[in-house]
């Protein structure tokens, strides 16, 4: 019986996405078929299509996947209040997993920026409570930006340097 979650399912979904984080590093999303998958995956069409609608039923499965993976980092640190380690967390997290960051933004889930961490706390004590979720949207793109950078960069700078690349934009706001 081919139950939500049985093993051979989830292997096979598991299979069916890792050829395609595969497929995304080489090729646009336009450019890749459930035959390039299946194929790679050595897995039969109807496998993948007992698995997903289609590939965009697939890719937003992934985004799903990612982002609550992403936020289990940070579960322990919401709810205990802010840790200054968080970033330090985060920095490690994309070290350990380039593809799935590299995917995330080749894919332009970034857009919702869903997947970056932000210290609202810390934002009103540096701007007196000002025009708070202008900053946060500055941030975020920002640090958006900076994890792009370092991804491109194979992430040269250990996740402590890019910590504090990080608090260095933070102390030269608390300078002013």
């Amino acid at each position: 019986m081919n139950t939500p979650n049985n093993k051979r399912k989830k292997d096979s979904q598991e299979k069916i996405e890792k050829t395609f984080l595969q497929l995304i590093q080489t090729k646009n999303l336009e450019d890749i078929s459930i035959s390039d998958i299946c194929k790679k995956a050595n897995l039969n069409r109807s496998t993948f299509y007992a698995n997903y609608i289609d590939i965009y039923d697939l890719v937003e499965k992934i985004r799903v996947r990612m982002i609550n993976e992403y936020a289990s980092i940070f579960t322990n640190d919401n709810e205990a209040g802010h840790n200054p380690n968080s970033y330090l967390k985060m920095f490690y997290h994309i070290k350990e997993n380039q593809i799935f960051y590299r995917t995330y933004f080749k894919l332009k889930f970034d857009v919702t920026s869903e997947i970056t961490y932000f210290d609202k706390e810390l934002a009103e004590r540096f701007y007196n409570n000002k025009y708070i979720a202008y900053h946060c949207e500055f941030f975020k793109a920002g640090i958006t930006a900076i994890i792009k950078i370092w991804l491109n960069n194979n992430c040269k700078e250990t996740p402590e340097e890019m910590v504090e690349i990080l608090i260095s934009e933070y102390n030269s706001k608390s300078k002013d």
